[in-house]
């Protein structure tokens, strides 16, 4: 099979597909999201199964593969390929894990179409394919997403659904968290609700470092390096508290604009508190992330010298 060509800086190969270098640390945390998501998965055996056809098949691959091409090397974006499906997915699983403890009903569950393992099964799969619209364009990328996971998930569901009305339901349910999970237009469901705030909680460091060492200096690049990380833990009143630890002020624009922005927009809006704090290691003064700054053709780039 033909690769796709491009320059070897930061790009590497592979026997198809085209694959984005990313940072150590945010393989790191790929890595400890699909153990997170395979635990949680263990007791709904339906959407278990689901999730490993999903990362087993060539075409889903081709797909975050692509996207992260035209998002990270072609826009200078954050990662939107297989490793912050998995992230995001693994805070999604954390998300609904908290919700169950407190009684939260799902709209799976409520309408009729499902049980509470079907209910994860829509959150996961929306979760792994919420962003392979990109492979498209940026542009539409959520009706393109809408589009492709309606002709990937008849390859998956028949089996695990033999009953066609509830296929089609879920089938449903799956593509409404997908066209939703940029919050335009808002959630409708619980599930969506958590489609799209997981989306928001992957803004570590390591997503932001393939755009940032392509050249990309603005906000949401610098502001994506002062986020040392993410923790979804439980809030006591509230069922889910997401706490954002930075080592820069700058990373405040991160939380605000995409985070808070998706949470305000969703059934979980009253549900869900996030604390933004500095590490406890982290000197009284925020950490450079910036030293020298250079306007030239058109755009600002980090200095080399």
């Amino acid at each position: 099979m033909s690769k796709v060509r491009m320059p070897r800086r930061r790009i590497s190969y592979r026997d198809h597909g085209v694959v984005i270098e990313i940072a150590p640390d945010y393989q790191q945390l790929a890595e400890q999201a699909d153990a997170t998501i395979r635990r949680i998965l263990a007791d709904y055996p339906r959407a278990a199964h689901l999730y490993e056809r999903i990362v087993r098949d060539p075409r889903a691959s081709a797909c975050w593969d692509l996207s992260n091409y035209m998002a990270v090397y072609k826009l200078n974006y954050n990662d939107h390929g297989p490793v912050h499906a998995r992230v995001a997915t693994a805070a999604a699983m954390q998300m609904m894990q908290l919700l169950v403890r407190h009684q939260v009903p799902m709209d799976v569950v409520t309408s009729g179409a499902g049980e509470l393992d079907d209910a994860f099964l829509v959150v996961m799969a929306a979760e792994m394919l919420h962003d392979i619209g990109n492979m498209v364009h940026r542009a539409g990328h959520i009706e393109y997403g809408v589009f492709l996971a309606a002709q990937l998930l008849p390859r998956w569901l028949p089996e695990i659904y033999p009953d066609p009305e509830q296929e089609q339901l879920i089938t449903g349910f799956i593509l409404s968290c997908i066209a939703s999970h940029d919050g335009s237009p808002p959630p409708l469901t619980v599930e969506a609700a958590v489609v799209a705030i997981a989306d928001g909680t992957d803004m570590t460091k390591g997503r932001g470092r393939a755009a940032f060492d392509l050249g990309k200096v603005d906000i949401h690049s610098v502001s994506a390096l002062a986020v040392d990380a993410v923790e979804i833990r439980d809030g006591g009143d509230l069922p889910i508290e997401i706490a954002v630890y930075l080592s820069n002020s700058a990373g405040i624009f991160q939380v605000q604009e995409i985070l808070a922005r998706k949470v305000v927009g969703t059934p979980l809006k009253d549900r869900v508190r996030i604390v933004v704090c500095a590490r406890p290691e982290t000197p009284l003064v925020d950490q450079r992330i910036i030293q020298k700054v250079v306007f030239e053709n058109g755009r600002f780039q980090v200095a080399q010298d």
